[in-house]
């Protein structure tokens, strides 16, 4: 259930519009740079009403983020569904990041800004890929250091790769050798020999 349908209709129209004020600005600078006057200005809101609906600047943008962290994990989880094997749900879910970053760099840009507190295993965010990983663990297929650190590590290669797509243009070419070249990197990195990840990444990506 979204936050908006606990409100008002009016308190609903207003945080709509810090919202779509906040994604405005955090695309092109950080939250620390972002007066709360610029916000309510842009937004068209008395500056009371921000705190209203958040605590400080550092809540809005979480909300924020956690607002496309949540579409970006819908689109995880959908193109997953029917997907069996946990390691090809783990480099789906780099290959989907990085579509999100192409089709989306504006809303890429504020979830990369404002990330910050949800790299922790046990964030609800991160449920899907630390249960992928649990199983994929659990049956052997990955290296030790996974247990504790996969999905750390794995949570950093997406943010990375997403953060360098929106760097600067690409032939078409050269932004599927990043891709896959990443996600080949980091399934690797977690102990799968090369040939089984090179398949991996063949078949996630033929799924995405």
């Amino acid at each position: 259930m979204s936050v908006e349908s606990n409100l008002s209709p009016r308190a609903a129209r207003t945080r709509a519009a810090l919202v779509a004020a906040g994604f405005d600005l955090l695309a092109v600078k950080p939250i620390d740079a972002i007066p709360i006057d610029e916000v309510v200005m842009k937004a068209g809101v008395a500056k009371g009403s921000f705190f209203n609906h958040f605590m400080d600047k550092q809540a809005f943008a979480a909300a924020i983020a956690t607002e496309v962290r949540l579409e970006l994990e819908e689109e995880i989880s959908r193109s997953n569904r029917d997907v069996a094997c946990p390691l090809e749900r783990i480099a789906g879910g780099m290959f989907v990041g990085a579509r999100f970053a192409i089709d989306h760099p504006k809303r890429t840009a504020v979830l990369l800004r404002s990330s910050a507190g949800v790299t922790a295993r046990a964030h609800p965010l991160n449920k899907g890929v630390a249960e992928d990983f649990d199983e994929a663990c659990e049956r052997g297929l990955l290296r030790d250091e996974a247990r504790g650190s996969g999905v750390l590590y794995w949570l950093g290669l997406c943010q990375v790769l997403m953060a360098n797509l929106l760097e600067r243009p690409r032939t078409l070419a050269e932004t599927e050798r990043r891709i896959d070249e990443m996600v080949m990197l980091g399934l690797t990195g977690l102990g799968i020999a090369e040939a089984k990840a090179a398949k991996i990444v063949a078949e996630s990506r033929e799924g995405i």
